[in-house]
């Protein structure tokens, strides 16, 4: 059955679920910011819609009158979710085909587990502002979603890369760094698994918690070493932690130690695309897709 999707933020992540999505033959309606950015959206098979977080028009109001399912990929600000701010009175009595909705978080609002194992049922110990904005984002979506009676897949996605945005790209433009800080992992993700499993999710209408994490979480300096052999080049030498020159955001990733389990994606039915960061990088550099998605 064609669905039709109605994007809130059809950023990087949400462009390539909008790919996927066309291509298996959905309507994809997507929101951006900025005008400019229409004909990129229109290029990607994505109708193009203004949205800029604090107010709704009859365009607005038309196009989610038509769509099946919703996708929220915009991130919480200082007063609170955007799109709930604007439109939950939209969302709530003009959408009478809506049958599902997906909203995008992050496994940052886990905080820090010592490198442990964390998985959906586990404790969430946000630190920062923005991963405690996106916890009670959360729980308002959820309050929502039971309010009108719709199924809520709420995605916890880990760090995000893949065309043009990862290690082989960072080297080639000589900002890739090694930092070490002993025993640090990080979580991470490529785009195209956030893209299938998002579709998988919504087909099957699923309701509950996911994260969307690959099967190894791994210290970053291995990542740079890895994309460093691939291009055959001597990776950066390494920098201890506490001697890295860094802004407060990117020490502030460092405050946080754990490793997320996937188990529950994958009981749903999904199969990564990319299990390790070894499987994408090796796939990006041998498809020349590293630099940018070729087109589809």
């Amino acid at each position: 059955m064609t669905k039709a999707y109605f994007i809130f933020g059809a950023g990087y992540s949400a462009r390539a679920f909008a790919r996927k999505a066309i291509a298996s033959g959905h309507r994809v309606i997507g929101t951006t910011r900025s005008p400019e950015k229409f004909a990129e959206l229109s290029a990607l098979g994505i109708e193009p819609l203004l949205f800029d977080g604090h107010s709704s028009g009859r365009d607005l109001i038309a196009m989610l009158g038509e769509a099946t399912h919703l996708v929220v990929s915009a991130a919480p600000d200082e007063s609170g979710d955007p799109v709930l701010r604007a439109a939950r009175d939209i969302v709530h009595t003009h959408m009478p085909r809506l049958r599902w909705i997906g909203y995008l978080s992050t496994v940052g609002v886990y905080g820090d587990h010592g490198g442990d194992w964390v998985d959906e049922e586990g404790d969430c110990r946000p630190v920062s502002k923005r991963s405690l904005a996106r916890l009670a984002a959360e729980a308002t979506w959820r309050a929502f979603a039971t309010e009108i009676g719709k199924p809520l897949a709420i995605l916890r996605l880990s760090g995000i890369y893949g065309p043009g945005r990862n290690a082989l790209v960072n080297l080639e433009a000589g900002r890739a760094r090694r930092i070490v800080k002993p025993a640090q992992v990080f979580n991470r993700i490529h785009v195209d698994d956030i893209a299938g499993a998002l579709a998988l999710l919504a087909c099957h209408q699923a309701d509950g918690i996911f994260n969307v994490t690959d099967d190894e979480p791994a210290p970053p300096q291995d990542v740079v070493a890895y994309a460093a052999h691939l291009m055959g080049i001597e990776p950066p030498a390494e920098t201890p932690f506490e001697a890295a020159s860094m802004t407060p955001m990117a020490r502030s990733f460092y405050g946080e130690n754990k490793r997320v389990s996937n188990a529950k994606l994958k009981a749903a039915g999904y199969v990564f695309r990319f299990p390790t960061y070894r499987d994408a990088l090796d796939a990006m550099w041998h498809d020349h897709t590293w630099r940018q998605p070729q087109p589809r």
